[in-house]
């Protein structure tokens, strides 16, 4: 299998273990930044070029693709598809991902567990939409943050129209979720690839944060991830139309909540709190669905 992998950096821990885990399978595999791809776009004439060279003969393309380059990056993705090159992650399955809103909407028309959520853009309905939430603490998210930036709990009314007004004023597209106490500053990551759950940790926030993810000081730690939660995130990820992704819950009274999923995982947390083979289980998967 000649392999392709979108990433701006080669030697990110996640997209080293996917190309060595590739090359021990004995798979040929190329690391190219999506912004030094550029494209030709024609009717049935679709090509790409890399540092002056023809990008050509892919049978998979792996999208390892930053939030700053989303847009770039997904098109020069999409062109690979048109290419006829197979990702596990279509761009437009991760577009529907990185927009929170949107893959919301998708994951409760499945009938999928979330926290309740708010959105709106008018200020005089801001004490209406938090009517609709209830009463505080709330979770105010920017729609497009990422690793726990730009998300906000507010312990009161008053301060949640704050938040909601001063994002308002930046022109910031948020929403406004309900804040679920009983997990107790905990979430579970499960790590989806293809139709099964290959490893999940728990990440545990620290002293006085609600965040747990581990750029924010969250701890990790390998969980055992109950069937149901194991298929709520198989259900997820599918419903986004991804087949590889990180899937983040909540335990809660009502039973897993989906937070949030996400179409570029990172592996090193999840590796080393498992000590699995999370890249191997991406390679190989893809293997077998080019062979």
């Amino acid at each position: 299998m000649k392999l392709a992998i979108l990433s701006r950096n080669g030697s990110l821990y996640s997209t080293r273990r996917l190309v060595e885990a590739a090359r021990v399978r004995g798979h040929s595999v190329r690391v190219l930044d999506p912004l030094r791809c550029y494209l030709r776009i024609a009717p049935g004439g679709f090509a790409m070029r890399y540092k002056g060279r023809p990008v050509a003969g892919y049978d998979a393309v792996i999208p390892r693709i930053g939030t700053s380059v989303t847009r770039y990056a997904t098109a020069v993705l999409r062109q690979f598809e048109l290419m006829g090159v197979y990702s596990p992650n279509p761009s437009d399955a991760i577009l529907r991902a990185r927009d929170k809103l949107r893959a919301h909407q998708l994951l409760a028309a499945q009938g999928i567990g979330l926290p309740t959520t708010v959105f709106g853009d008018n200020p005089d309905d801001t004490d209406d939409l938090l009517s609709l939430l209830g009463p505080p603490p709330h979770v105010i998210k920017l729609n497009e943050g990422t690793q726990g930036a730009g998300v906000m709990l507010t312990e009161k009314a008053s301060a949640s129209r704050a938040v909601v007004e001063t994002l308002r004023g930046l022109y910031a597209n948020f929403l406004v979720q309900e804040f679920v106490a009983e997990a107790a500053g905990a979430d579970l990551r499960c790590f989806v690839v293809g139709e099964r759950v290959v490893a999940a940790m728990r990440r545990q926030a620290p002293e006085g944060e609600f965040r747990s993810n581990l750029h924010r000081g969250g701890e990790a730690f390998p969980a055992q991830a109950s069937a149901e939660e194991q298929a709520v995130a198989v259900r997820s990820a599918r419903a986004l139309g991804l087949e590889v992704a990180g899937v983040d819950l909540v335990r809660s009274t009502r039973g897993p909540l989906v937070l949030e999923v996400n179409s570029t995982p990172g592996l090193e947390g999840i590796e080393a709190a498992c000590q699995a083979d999370v890249a191997g289980a991406v390679i190989e998967h893809i293997a077998t669905r080019v062979s």
